[in-house]
């Protein structure tokens, strides 16, 4: 085997090390969504309290994003994405043996804390091991782990908590972080970067002075997320409890349009390498969100059994952008800033996720799931005017 295939080999693996990594991270954090139902149903929790307890990890990743990102910044990806892994596994087990409903959110929050690490971290070893003409495919890929993360919670958690209770259901993400700590640990290589010494000046210089482009960047992805934070929080349960549908097959319905918007990140970052563009593909699915939004909300009033596959290319579409505004924010920010600058991606994006199920949670109990999807179609239209033009990547 000659030396470009190894290269070829090693890179390649490393993007399947960020992805496990990534994606164990995430039946953690998005996994508590589907405690909801039985929360809501079992434990008699309206569904503002029941949002409040699903988004605890959210929040627990909201207080430590831009620690971990300095610290790979310092140390390296190998050491986060390991240690970031075993204590989220450690939270989950903590979680799982909980009697106390206000315990298992205390853990859910220390899960969070730990499980930010694998954000910026694998963010940070996709960027630096391949080359800009790949880097929009191969961080589409990679970004996938956050809706096959989705997915896997949602086809084994709903119907865990429902047969064998809450805390049982948190044995799945504490199992498959505690293997991500271990293969991480083993097979997680850095990627080459010249010494901060050598370095230019401008690689080494603060990307957030004198420029607003990041800063743009990361209030456009905090109003884009939310509408795909309140489809993957609340589909589930409105499935279920709106439509009809057992835990069973409204799982499965939303593993399917968690698999397809991992098919649809893969394909926007491959479009945007394409384009030679990070940004410009961002306003294009800005549009698309802002309309299948609509679409759901005018469906679902109507009683439409069209709502149900408006979810599904609405469960797409918002979860397009997300590879596209972290593959920008790296290649502007450098090595040397960027695990900082997608810690802070990462902060104001997971404050949104915090934040909105409670408050969606408690409008869906006043006025109903079509106004609320609504709302949220409002979010991307705000966003429009906000994105930048494109900036050359620090390499």
């Amino acid at each position: 085997m000659d030396v470009d295939t190894i290269s070829t080999v090693r890179r390649w693996t490393m993007l399947l090390l960020a992805l496990f990594a990534t994606l164990s991270a995430n039946v953690f954090i998005n996994g508590a969504a589907f405690l909801i139902p039985t929360l809501h149903a079992t434990m008699g929790l309206d569904l503002a309290k029941a949002g409040l307890v699903s988004a605890m990890a959210s929040f627990g990743m909201v207080v430590t994003l831009i620690a971990w990102g300095y610290v790979v910044d310092r140390i390296g990806e190998r050491f986060v994405l390991a240690v970031g892994s075993a204590l989220t596994a450690a939270a989950a087990f903590a979680a799982a043996s909980s009697h106390s409903l206000i315990m298992v959110g205390v853990f859910l929050f220390l899960g969070g804390m730990a499980a930010a690490s694998s954000n910026s971290a694998s963010g940070r070893l996709v960027v630096g091991w391949f080359p800009p003409d790949q880097r929009g495919l191969v961080m589409g890929i990679r970004q996938t782990a956050q809706p096959l993360g989705v997915a896997f919670g949602a086809l084994v958690i709903p119907r865990v908590a429902q047969t064998h209770g809450v805390g049982m259901a948190l044995l799945f993400p504490a199992i498959i972080c505690g293997v991500a700590a271990v293969v991480c640990a083993m097979f997680v290589a850095d990627p080459p970067r010249p010494p901060r010494a050598e370095a230019p000046a401008e690689h080494l210089a603060n990307p957030y002075r004198g420029s607003a482009v990041l800063w743009r960047i990361h209030a456009v992805s905090v109003l884009l997320v939310v509408p795909q934070c309140i489809v993957w929080t609340f589909t589930l349960v409105w499935l279920i409890a709106d439509r009809g549908w057992s835990a069973e097959s409204a799982g499965v319905l939303v593993m399917f349009a968690q698999v397809l918007g991992a098919l649809g990140r893969i394909a926007a970052g491959r479009w945007s390498d394409r384009m030679g563009s990070r940004l410009r593909p961002i306003k294009i699915i800005a549009v698309a969100a802002a309309v299948s939004m609509l679409t759901l909300a005018l469906t679902d009033a109507l009683g439409s059994s069209l709502s149900i596959a408006v979810i599904v290319v609405a469960s797409v579409i918002t979860v397009s952008d997300n590879g596209l505004a972290f593959t920008a924010i790296a290649e502007i920010a450098g090595p040397f800033w960027s695990g900082r600058a997608l810690g802070t991606q990462n902060t104001s994006q997971l404050l949104s996720c915090g934040l909105a199920p409670p408050l969606f949670g408690a409008l869906i109990g006043v006025v109903g799931y079509p106004i609320a999807f609504a709302v949220c179609a409002l979010m991307p239209l705000a966003a429009l005017p906000l994105v930048p033009t494109d900036q050359p990547a620090k390499d």
